[in-house]
């Protein structure tokens, strides 16, 4: 079912655009595919799908390899706006549509300081193990973003 759905979604992107994950779910659904927002939310991840301003895209037109993926920090550049640190949490705000690809690309990088991401629209929440390593991640974020 999950290659199916996979299929499904790959071939919705290529024939149509599609703004957000509500009405990614619609259109599967149009197609007899019905599906939760997490399920959606991990298909979404394991297609490493980004989100620019016109929509979900596939990686590379396709492809499947991590090397033609954004750089974290051209995604930090292009997206980022402001971090900001309330102890061992990180808040990263970003450009409307911009808070998936910066915390897909977090989670990618696997960075020793990151426990883990929640994104919204235009903010991620990152998760760090204490408040210096907080400091840390805040530190190389700002140096990305500025």
């Amino acid at each position: 079912m999950k290659n199916q759905r996979h299929s499904a979604i790959k071939d919705l992107l290529v024939k149509t655009s599609v703004t957000n994950q509500d009405e990614l779910r619609r259109k599967l659904a149009g197609k007899g595919i019905h599906v939760t927002q997490a399920t959606l939310s991990r298909d979404i991840r394991e297609m490493k799908l980004m989100k620019g301003p016109s929509g979900y895209a596939l990686p590379n037109n396709g492809g499947d390899e991590d090397d033609d993926l954004p750089m974290l920090g051209d995604v930090l550049q292009n997206f980022g706006l402001e971090v900001r640190q309330a102890q061992n949490l990180l808040v990263v705000l970003t450009t409307t549509g911009g808070a998936q690809p910066v915390a897909a690309g977090m989670d990618y990088e696997e960075w020793d300081e990151v426990v883990g991401t929640i994104a919204g629209d235009n903010t991620v929440l990152i998760i760090c193990a204490d408040a210096r390593k907080a400091e840390i991640l805040k530190n190389r974020i700002e140096a990305y973003i500025a």
